[in-house]
């Protein structure tokens, strides 16, 4: 059982319906993760993080893929799932 807050997908009205959508198309597997939606009584906010994210992942001086690897060892690092 979760202990943070969290509106469901079905339940998302105005711009969180809009970021859930948003975050649905852009995902492989066309779901809403849930560590974005523990954000999801502050739409301002979760659409501060995806933004960053976005940025964070973009092809750079590191591939996607490298940043992803990163992030992956790390929450392996603090046993986290995410």
């Amino acid at each position: 059982m979760a202990r943070i807050k969290m509106v469901a997908e079905g339940d998302a009205t105005g711009r969180l319906a809009e970021i859930y959508a948003a975050s649905k198309s852009r995902s492989v597997a066309k779901v809403v993760p849930e560590i974005l939606r523990t954000m999801s009584l502050r739409p301002d906010f979760l659409a501060a993080i995806q933004a960053a994210s976005r940025m964070h992942f973009t092809d750079g001086a590191l591939t996607r893929a490298q940043h992803e690897m990163i992030a992956s060892y790390v929450s392996a690092l603090n046993r986290c799932r995410y």
